[in-house]
């Protein structure tokens, strides 16, 4: 009963699907069962399936163990309503299963869900323009051009460039690094590090790179405060005061400072749900709907932890800024509340950690269409990120750096380009700076004293001079 390990790539979620259908449907042990004085073979009761595949999924590391068995009877809804299993009379289609004695059995083929078909798309190439091409709207021809007299002097000028004596001069635009240029190099540097990372030919099927807002990129990189927190500039996207006086309550519980209301048996319970509430209605997840199979498709590396924490790295900045910022502000507040042993109990029957998790999760991340594994692949996720969250919301620095080295190489080329006589006296080739400063020769060391052995050492005759 193992589940094999889905790596990044398009689809994980539905090969996530067949996959666990799959085993399911071949691995389950089938026996006779007795309901209403008559027997049915072959069959099992929904606690003997919820046990089993609670067993399945926790062992998997595809999911982890800290899947549910709520997640699980989630699960085994939608395979009743995906015609996966069905009850003992042949009836299926709707999520009525519970966690009790009723009597279920496999059809004779259940349906493995199809791969999507998604219309290509051209992939968009960066094309930097040359040094030599005019501006739009202008050309050679409409060059303004002062009328001069015609002299003796001028006509032999002409005339001259007419037999090809003397070049014709030409008019150079000066081209430089425009602020769209420089945010297409942020946005394909940092769409080719995800690439290389997950692995892949290609990034079509996991993301659609005309959504990807380089904007955003930038602003994530740079605009943050000391914490590495993002800072709006756009203040009415900002979290609203009582949420975030709400967050900063349970995030520094018992020593609430901004707190201005007297506090009660339940006070925290209460708080947490206002907070609950508010993630809970956010029309997207924090993750967006566009951004869905991306974080899906990174969660195969979770076996190369590494790996895994930079390709979460550069798929937070694609997010919009306020989104970031709120998924900062959130990551802490859950990371300190389950880390906090003075934090009373918020939930009967679950634990601080599990409770985090199984409320927030599906405002993080889901799909805008209906996928069936949402709630443990976001489970996932999110458990990933509690563990990590202060790595994973920081800034790549080797992608900050290696995007800044090229961007401050085109400018110097653009440099060179339009001034090169400048250009060869601020930054000097081996070449040139040999010509300028030959090579003095080398002054022979002059012959010290205390270089000699034993330099003061009287003169003693050897035997030659005793004959």
């Amino acid at each position: 009963m193992e589940h094999r390990i889905v790596g990044p790539g398009p689809y994980r979620a539905t090969k996530l699907w067949n996959e666990t259908v799959e085993l399911f449907r071949t691995k389950m042990p089938l026996r006779k069962h007795r309901c209403r004085f008559k027997s049915y073979e072959r069959c099992f009761t929904a606690a003997e399936a919820v046990d089993w595949l609670h067993e399945l999924l926790r062992r998997s590391q595809n999911f982890g163990p800290e899947v549910t068995r709520k997640q699980t009877v989630q699960l085994l809804k939608k395979f009743l309503k995906n015609h996966v299993i069905e009850d003992i009379k042949g009836k299926w289609g709707q999520e009525d299963f519970e966690d009790n004695r009723h009597l279920y059995r496999f059809p004779p083929s259940s349906p493995l869900r199809p791969y999507p078909k998604r219309p290509p798309y051209q992939k968009d190439v960066i094309k930097f323009p040359e040094w030599k091409d005019p501006p739009p709207g202008t050309s050679q021809e409409n060059i303004p051009v002062r009328p001069v007299v015609m002299n003796s002097e001028m006509w032999y000028k002409r005339h001259s460039i007419a037999i090809g004596e003397v070049p014709a001069c030409r008019l150079v635009h000066r081209r430089q690094l425009t602020e769209a240029n420089v945010e297409e190099i942020w946005k394909t540097m940092t769409l080719s590090y995800l690439q290389k990372i997950l692995g892949l030919d290609s990034l079509e099927e996991v993301l659609d790179v005309k959504l990807v807002n380089s904007k955003f990129i930038i602003h994530n990189v740079y605009s943050v405060s000391k914490q590495g927190v993002v800072i709006l500039d756009d203040k009415s996207k900002e979290l609203p005061h009582w949420v975030l006086s709400a967050m900063k309550c349970l995030a520094n519980w018992p020593n609430c400072s901004d707190l201005k209301q007297p506090m009660y048996l339940g006070f925290e319970k209460d708080v947490f749900k206002t907070i609950a509430d508010y993630y809970g209605h956010l029309k997207e997840p924090l993750l967006t709907f566009h951004l869905f199979d991306a974080f899906v498709s990174v969660l195969g590396l979770l076996q190369k932890e590494e790996m895994a924490i930079e390709a979460f790295q550069i798929c937070c900045l694609l997010l919009p800024p306020e989104n970031r910022r709120k998924l900062q502000l959130l990551m802490r507040m859950m990371a300190r509340i389950c880390l906090n042993k003075e934090m009373p109990p918020l939930c009967d029957g679950f634990g601080t950690r599990t409770l985090m998790v199984q409320t927030f999760s599906h405002c993080i991340l889901c799909s805008k269409d209906e996928v069936d594994l949402d709630d443990l692949l976001a489970a996932r996720l999110v458990t990933f990120l509690m563990d990590n969250y202060q790595e994973i919301l920081k800034v790549p620095l080797a992608l900050q750096t290696s995007i800044e080295e090229r961007v401050a190489h085109l400018r110097r080329v653009q440099f060179q380009k339009s001034y090169p006589e400048v250009y060869r006296e601020r930054f000097p080739t081996p070449e040139s700076e040999a010509l300028l400063f030959p090579e003095k020769p080398k002054a022979k060391p002059q012959l010290l004293m205390w270089a000699l052995k034993n330099p003061f050492q009287p003169f003693q005759r050897t035997r030659s001079f005793r004959m």
